[in-house]
């Protein structure tokens, strides 16, 4: 095969619409967009409709919530999956493709049937997410069970599986027993329809404030009220600092005269892409003391302009954020004071945090960004349909010397 030349027929099946850049938070369009530039020709399977499985399921869900105080998640039900696979089926069906790529999509291809390889691209597991995100907590037994089942389903469905951190690949190896050998990390990158300038970016200076920027949509997931402690303990230090929420809206109790938020800035819209741009440009970190994280594509956004992190050693965060290079990631148990404490100390070193900003926009150079993500997933997908081509070629033969 010439990697070189050779484009594919990718079939895309989500059952979100993949066109849309608020979907997965614009992940499934970078990725549509490298897989196109990259790899293939991409169709779209998806959006997917299953609203008469999803109207019982949501009823059921309704009834358990307010009875039991549980979670029944109809969006991963049996129910829904085996609807998605006949839809996906028909449509694959109606042209030739070479490859299916499921966007975290285990409930798309648990029970779907077809001769072409599968891809399932993720950044977790059911195991991981139980209990550690919010939505997958507090689940009913008989949802838990049916989730895990598609999950294992989906995993041993599919040909490839690409996760953006070892932290999940490891999972599917160790509770899904999925095959080594078709487990590949690969990690994500920036959600930006254009980089900054690496020339603005490295001109950089450390401010004579410390201003801390918060990006997140779930002020209570995302760690908030540690960002605000954190500028409160570096104020008590002596540090005039800054907060700048983007995201979401803090509770009313959190008030500070140098606290400003902004509750939603669209990437989609220019004028609001040119604000976020500014203050990515204008801020001294990026602070997420974030619960839970299975990836965290807004760091590599942060590191794209040279932000240095500080974050939470928490789920997939790590393989993102290595300490000392990007940023710094602080224990899950950490406070305010514990974050303010290792800004104070990168901020007064002029030397070291100027060394930061290099070092983050070399991260993001270097391996978060989805550029890296479509040449590696590229080679990626053709070893898996050569070892494909060599395997089926080795049928005849296998079948012929067992007759013999």
């Amino acid at each position: 095969m010439d990697n070189d030349t050779q484009r594919l027929k990718i079939a895309l099946l989500t059952a979100l619409d993949a066109q849309d850049r608020r979907s997965w938070s614009g992940t499934f369009y970078s990725i549509a967009q490298a897989l196109q530039k990259y790899c293939g020709d991409v169709t779209y399977i998806g959006p997917l409709d299953a609203a008469h499985e999803m109207f019982f399921g949501r009823i059921a869900h309704v009834a358990s919530h307010f009875l039991l105080g549980k979670r029944f998640l109809f969006r991963h039900s049996h129910a829904v999956s085996m609807r998605y696979a006949r839809v996906a089926a028909e449509r694959l069906a109606a042209q030739p493709f070479d490859v299916v790529v499921a966007l975290s999509g285990a409930t798309e291809i648990a029970f779907l049937k077809t001769t072409l390889p599968i891809v399932l691209v993720e950044d977790a597991n059911f195991p991981l997410l139980r209990g550690y995100h919010q939505h997958f907590s507090a689940l009913l037994e008989c949802s838990a069970r049916q989730v895990n089942d598609i999950q294992a389903r989906g995993i041993h469905n599919a040909n490839l599986l690409l996760y953006a951190t070892s932290w999940a690949a490891k999972a599917a190896i160790e509770y899904y027993e999925a095959d080594p050998r078709k487990v590949r990390v690969i990690p994500f990158g920036a959600n930006l329809e254009h980089a900054p300038a690496r020339e603005a970016v490295l001109a950089r200076q450390r401010g004579a404030r410390c201003d801390l920027l918060f990006v997140g949509v779930n002020w209570e997931r995302k760690g908030g009220d540690i960002a605000f402690e954190t500028l409160c303990a570096l104020e008590a230090s002596g540090i005039e600092a800054s907060l700048t929420v983007c995201g979401c809206t803090p509770p009313r109790r959190i008030r500070h005269p140098r606290l400003t938020v902004i509750p939603f800035l669209d990437k989609n819209d220019p004028e609001q892409y040119k604000r976020l741009e500014a203050l990515y440009l204008s801020s001294t970190f990026l602070l997420l003391p974030t619960r839970n994280e299975c990836f965290g594509v807004a760091l590599c956004e942060a590191n794209a302009f040279g932000l240095p992190v500080v974050t939470t050693h928490t789920g997939g965060v790590p393989e993102v954020v290595r300490n000392g290079e990007n940023g710094f990631t602080l224990p899950y148990t950490a406070r305010g004071k514990d974050y303010a404490k290792t800004i104070a100390r990168i901020y007064q070193d002029e030397e070291l945090y100027l060394h930061m900003i290099r070092q983050s926009r070399a991260a993001f150079e270097e391996r978060l960004n989805w550029n890296c993500w479509g040449l590696a997933t590229r080679d990626a997908l053709l070893q898996m349909l050569q070892l494909k081509e060599e395997a089926q070629s080795l049928e005849p033969r296998t079948l012929s010397h067992k007759s013999s």
